[in-house]
């Protein structure tokens, strides 16, 4: 039977009845707000207090534009636009979301150790660039063996095209996407597919361009911090519960009314809040408590601090905050030993690319409080060991680590064949939850640089600061170019040919084994252990519940290595075709080469 999902907020534009609703904004540096319907004629709101005004207006119509006149002078959109079709200097469009039938109403998610986590850009994924577009592509991504597809921001932002972390209305999907409606299509159509969806959020900054906040409501920033995007969001301050209340709202708006299953936060180590509990805390805290009784939510941490507290599990393993953490630390090790690039943050890793992958392997981050040269020489990081593996998320690309490069380049383009598939091999199979960036499992060879719709002054600073960055290379793309956002356009006719075929038919196969045998084995891991054999080689063992154990042998180097202890029990797979087919040929570890064993009670699996 149809449902309908309507999160009530304090904030923005809220249908009280059919045609009744009511406007709320809180503007406290305005004198007096007014609201125009339809660009009709200024409705006074009324002053509630601690800066607050509110409006009820009857006989309103769903798809009416709206937008709050402050002091008689500036229109703006709604800070809480559900939706804003003409670019978020526009105004607002009054969405009813009672009007939408949902059906996915048995769908309560799935558990985290299931998660194969897909990351996509919706402009970029498909040649439309929409929701309706993606939501065509999820039979193929069900069929590849991905369980939650992870879209990265999708809140307005300016221009034609964004990668998403310069939003300005948190709670508008971007209207070149699509409609509302077109996105929760889009996850109810995933939760057919079995599929989860993942949101990728910001809340340590607004982007520079369609924020209207500062004009009436300073009190969202502070200057007691900084950030690189300039004043921090106000978490803390006088004024901050407000602010507090307004993203922890967003974060319930998307789970609630999207029926989303998890978010992902960007960069929280950009968010500065002395107080206790922080709020990231309490977001999580309000977020299980409100909607987590009957439903499998995750929520996802990129935290460069690796402050593992926020990760913690109770006595049942049961997870009482944050899900899981993006693991920078297993992609720099990785890419250290495969690439040997040595530059940036990539230096802390590389004196000992191999240990560092080993310490990620078996207890989370490779920084658990130790120096980091490339942070100053600060400390970086807790203790992390006590976490389960699925704690953490790992990948081999991401849209970060691919596009903060000078020319976008993926990681194929960079390693040779050979050691990438020893690593893919790795990661499929590792007991931390995969990640995979869009096209990666067909070794898409289209770049994904950062671009942006910036337009006048704003474009041309965005143009100077990254060819300031990267102008010395040759193949340098200005953000701002129409070319540098069509350039990131996946070739889907690729994956039916060689070599790029026979690259998708192993991430199926690997993905196929991963469900089958990985999966179940999680639950009762205990902790591993690991050796390091050569500068690019390593052994790492888990220990199962009850009896049996789980090793992976890694060879990144090019001379093949002897092994003292071979591993014991039944090959589940080896990035080499005719490996281990005698207990002799075991004992030496191939160049280029990744391994996975299985001894004990799951053998027959």
């Amino acid at each position: 039977m149809p449902m309908k999902r309507q999160h009530r907020m304090p904030f923005g534009a809220e249908f009280i009845t059919g045609d009744t609703v009511r406007f709320q904004l809180w503007a406290p540096a305005a004198r007096n707000v007014q609201v125009l319907i339809d660009n009709g004629t200024p409705l006074p709101m009324q002053a509630s207090g601690d800066g607050w005004y509110q409006k009820t207006c009857q006989t309103v119509l769903a798809g009416s534009l709206y937008s709050f006149q402050i002091d008689g002078d500036i229109r703006v959109p709604d800070p809480a636009s559900r939706f804003n079709p003409d670019d978020v200097h526009g105004a607002s469009r009054l969405i009813n979301p009672a009007a939408f039938e949902w059906c996915d109403d048995e769908w309560c998610g799935r558990p985290w150790e299931e998660a194969v986590i897909y990351e996509i850009h919706t402009g970029t994924f498909t040649p439309q660039g929409t929701f309706s577009a993606v939501e065509q592509k999820l039979e193929y991504l069900a069929n590849l063996g991905v369980t939650a597809i992870e879209l990265m921001p999708v809140a307005d932002f300016p221009g034609r095209c964004n990668w998403g972390y310069d939003g300005a209305l948190l709670f508008a999907p971007d209207s070149t996407y699509g409609t509302p409606d077109d996105l929760k299509r889009l996850v109810q159509s995933a939760h057919r597919h079995g599929l989860m969806v993942l949101l990728d959020v910001v809340y340590n900054h607004f982007g520079p361009e369609g924020n209207y906040l500062h004009c009436y409501a300073p009190q969202f920033f502070t200057g007691r911090y900084h950030t690189p995007w300039g004043q921090a969001i106000n978490f803390d301050g006088e004024c901050s519960r407000i602010v507090r209340d307004f993203f922890i709202h967003n974060a319930l708006f998307w789970l609630e009314e999207y029926h989303v299953d998890g978010l992902r936060l960007d960069a929280v180590h950009a968010i500065m809040d002395g107080s206790q509990p922080d709020f990231l805390e309490e977001l999580a805290q309000q977020v299980r408590s409100t909607l987590g009784a009957n439903r499998h939510i995750h929520l996802i941490l990129e935290n460069d601090h690796n402050a593992a507290h926020y990760l913690q599990r109770n006595r049942s393993g049961e997870c009482t905050g944050f899900t899981a953490q993006w693991n920078d630390d297993a992609h720099h090790a990785c890419h250290v030993l495969l690439t040997g690039e040595r530059d940036g943050y990539y230096a802390d890793y590389a004196g000992n690319p191999i240990a560092h992958l080993g310490r990620c392997l078996t207890e989370g981050f490779a920084y658990q409080g130790e120096i980091s040269v490339y942070r100053h020489a600060m400390p970086r990081g807790e203790p992390s060991a006590h976490l389960p593996p699925s704690a953490f998320i790992w990948f081999l690309q991401n849209h970060d680590q691919i596009g903060n490069r000078a020319s976008g380049e993926r990681l194929t383009v960079l390693a040779s064949p050979e050691a990438l598939r020893a690593a893919v091999v790795l990661l499929l199979l590792s007991p931390a939850v995969p990640l995979l960036f869009m096209g990666e499992e067909w070794d898409a060879r289209e770049p994904f640089p950062f671009f942006c719709g910036f337009t006048g002054e704003l474009a041309q600073a965005v143009t100077n600061g990254r060819r300031r960055e990267f102008g010395q290379f040759s193949d340098f793309h200005d953000p701002c170019a129409a070319s540098t956002f069509a350039l990131a356009k996946l070739n889907w006719s690729a994956q039916h040919e060689p070599p790029h075929r026979d690259w998708l038919i192993l991430y199926r196969t690997l993905l196929a084994l991963r469900a089958r045998v990985i999966v179940p084995l999680l639950p009762g891991i205990e902790g591993g252990r690991f050796e390091v054999l050569t500068s690019h080689a390593l052994q790492a063992v888990w220990l199962l519940a009850g009896q049996g154990q789980l090793t992976v042998t890694v060879n990144f180097g090019d001379v093949p290595v002897k092994l003292s202890h071979p591993p014991q029990g039944r090959l589940l797979y080896a990035s080499l075709a005719n490996y281990g087919q005698s207990n002799a040929a075991r004992e030496i570890l191939p160049a280029f080469f990744a391994a996975w064993h299985l001894k004990g009670f799951h053998e027959s699996s």
